[in-house]
């Protein structure tokens, strides 16, 4: 059983703030069955066992008023979210009742919980590590099927347990450097150099791939950048507004009216993209501003991870399309999909030839009248599948990195790895080598919070909803 380390109860709204049919007010702590008892209708509360819900009101005992009818959960320690006794107090959710239940058991010795502080307790009593903890909160910010899966996954150890196993193999070779250096005089070595070679490249091998999967994992939990790209008046607002299904953008027939970039997110099949719409691309602007606008298109598309070429299929040869998507994506490894905009418009002769010259290419054609909201069925199944298609789908079971910090712990660790990798192919001292080892280890165990310290605990846990 593991032993609570606070002495203080904590109380907070554990749902979101605002009317609601209902609210959920959470206690952690030594007290917090004996403070719920002091103001609940039925005294026997603190004789229940953990995991019983009781029915009945919530009673101020100084004046005799009841506040609320109430469900209340119980949760005995160590058999908690936090490894503390718990209560969750279910009530109406109105704002006034759910201020009188916490001004009620605020004055009968509960306090108010931090930002994250029920998270923080469940890591300092044990429940989770540090990465898992974090983990609850990608959880709760989780709005598409795949940053979903990947949170869950963290959260149930998954991560945690492949740092884990990379720790432990290394820690058996730390462990003889160091017994080395006790019998430095004596010139012997216990630890295997050919041996640690091979684990070290085993090892930074994993930890190369894990920051690898951090380009898709912040992709997955940022969304999935997709610029809308072309020239002036090809449609780019206008397709926008559509795929957001609400008037975004400014839509006009005169060239040049969008000058920066506007880009807002949609869930499409469990993926979350971000469009982004910017200014029109062509070589002689008609001011200073456009021209700025210009340049920003062209630094949006370098920081994307995808690009929606849109063209007004009236005005282009499918050559002069082809050469201006090279011409914008040259230097780029970037996912393209063509867009032939205003098909109502458009000649049959036309689209056949755009058909037949994209139709041997690597690069995708979409036909589409984005101002009729024709064809937008046939451009989402097409961003969808580009995604599928992907390394980001292929990994969405596997072990990504979606955390800033965890990825600067793996540069970390990768460096003093490759440092200890040069250490014996240079044949340096048993006491560099371990010195080096010794930071890689450090840097592991910063990402599951074996070794953390109080200023981290705070930047990470004051990032949490205070009910959390």
């Amino acid at each position: 059983m593991v032993q609570t380390i606070f002495s203080d109860t904590i109380v907070a709204l554990s749902t979101p703030p605002g009317a609601g049919a209902l609210a959920v007010v959470r206690l952690s702590g030594p007290a917090a069955v004996v403070i719920t008892a002091a103001v609940f209708s039925k005294k026997s509360l603190t004789q229940a066992a953990g995991h019983t819900l009781h029915y009945g009101t919530l009673r101020d005992p100084d004046t005799g008023e009841i506040i609320d009818e109430v469900v209340v959960a119980l949760y005995r320690a160590p058999r908690s979210f936090t490894r503390e006794d718990v209560v969750e107090i279910s009530c109406h959710g109105s704002d006034y009742v759910v201020r009188q239940v916490l001004a009620l058991l605020l004055r009968h010795g509960a306090r108010l919980a931090e930002a994250g502080e029920f998270t923080k307790r469940a890591f300092l009593n044990g429940a989770m590590d540090l990465a898992q903890a974090e983990a609850v909160a990608d959880l709760i910010a989780a709005d598409s099927a795949l940053s979903h899966k990947v949170a869950l996954n963290q959260l149930r150890g998954g991560f945690s347990q492949e740092l884990r196993d990379l720790r432990a193999r290394l820690v058996q070779f730390a462990a003889l450097l160091e017994l080395e250096l006790d019998f430095g005089e004596e010139d012997v070595e216990f630890a295997d150099r050919t041996g640690l070679a091979r684990l070290l490249a085993e090892v930074r091998g994993v930890v190369l791939g894990l920051l690898r999967s951090f380009e898709l994992g912040n992709v997955i939990k940022n969304g999935i950048t997709a610029v809308i790209a072309g020239r002036p008046n090809a449609g780019k607002s206008t397709l926008l507004n559509a795929l957001l299904r609400e008037e975004r953008a400014i839509v006009s027939a005169i060239p040049g009216t969008t000058r920066d970039f506007i880009e807002d997110e949609v869930s499409i099949d469990g993926l979350r993209f971000r469009f982004v719409d910017t200014a029109g691309l062509r070589d002689n602007p008609a001011d200073e501003v456009e021209a700025i606008g210009v340049q920003r298109t062209r630094q949006r598309v370098k920081q994307a991870a995808m690009l929606l070429y849109l063209f007004d299929l009236s005005e282009l040869a499918p050559a002069e399309v082809q050469a201006e998507m090279q011409e914008l994506t040259a230097g780029l490894d970037l996912p393209v999909l063509a867009v032939g905009n205003k098909t109502d418009l458009a000649l049959a002769e036309t689209i056949r030839a755009f058909e037949q010259a994209f139709g041997a290419g690597q690069t995708p054609l979409v036909l589409l009248s984005a101002g009729q909201n024709q064809g937008l069925e046939t451009l989402q199944a097409a961003l969808v599948a580009q995604v599928r298609g992907s390394a980001l789908e292929n990994t969405a079971s596997a072990t990504i990195v979606t955390n800033v910090r965890h990825a600067r712990a793996l540069e970390t660790a990768a460096a003093h790895l490759a440092a200890v990798q040069t250490g014996l192919d240079t044949g340096r001292g048993t006491e560099l080598l371990a010195a080096d080892l010794r930071h890689a280890l450090a840097a592991l165990g910063e990402i599951t919070g074996e070794i953390s310290s109080e200023d981290l605990l705070t930047s990470i846990f004051t990032q949490f909803c205070i009910g959390k």
